[in-house]
């Protein structure tokens, strides 16, 4: 697969009648592997094993409502208070993070509100923190659990 600049890790993959399927640890099975299931995986074990995000607060292609239309966000986590706390818009390596990417991800948060929004094609990665009624304010890095629970 493409080589991301994303830490790489010890993944899982299995062949079925000729097509890669890749474990993902938060669906708890294995999913056909895409080039934007990769950089999914990638950016889940980062913000998990890296970053400390929880993985039981994890969700992976839910559901949400924007203008009555059903939506779905990438990689969604969620604070203790069950909030949206952080919203992941994935991409394929080969599509380019312009603008269609940011309003997508930001019409998604229009509906969940999560504080930090992020989207990634594996290559770049952009972070933002919504505060509401203001720009969102670019990072220079994800940061932390921790961090993001300071900020």
């Amino acid at each position: 697969m493409l080589k991301l600049n994303l830490p790489t890790y010890q993944y899982r993959l299995e062949n079925r009648a000729g097509k890669l399927f890749i474990f993902d640890p938060i669906r708890k099975k294995f999913i056909q592997l895409t080039p934007e299931e990769w950089v999914r995986q990638h950016i889940l074990n980062h913000l998990i094993n890296n970053l400390g995000y929880p993985a039981s607060r994890t969700k992976v292609e839910s559901g949400l409502k924007y203008n009555e239309l059903q939506k779905r966000s990438d990689i969604l986590i969620y604070d203790q208070q069950l909030k949206p706390s952080v919203l992941i818009e994935c991409k394929a390596p080969n599509v380019k993070l312009g603008y269609g990417v940011v309003e997508q991800i930001g019409s998604y948060n229009q509906a969940c509100k999560a504080p930090l929004i992020i989207v990634t094609n594996g290559v770049n990665t952009y972070a933002g923190i919504c505060r509401e009624g203001q720009k969102v304010e670019m990072l220079d890095q994800i940061p932390t659990h921790q961090q993001l629970k300071e900020m």
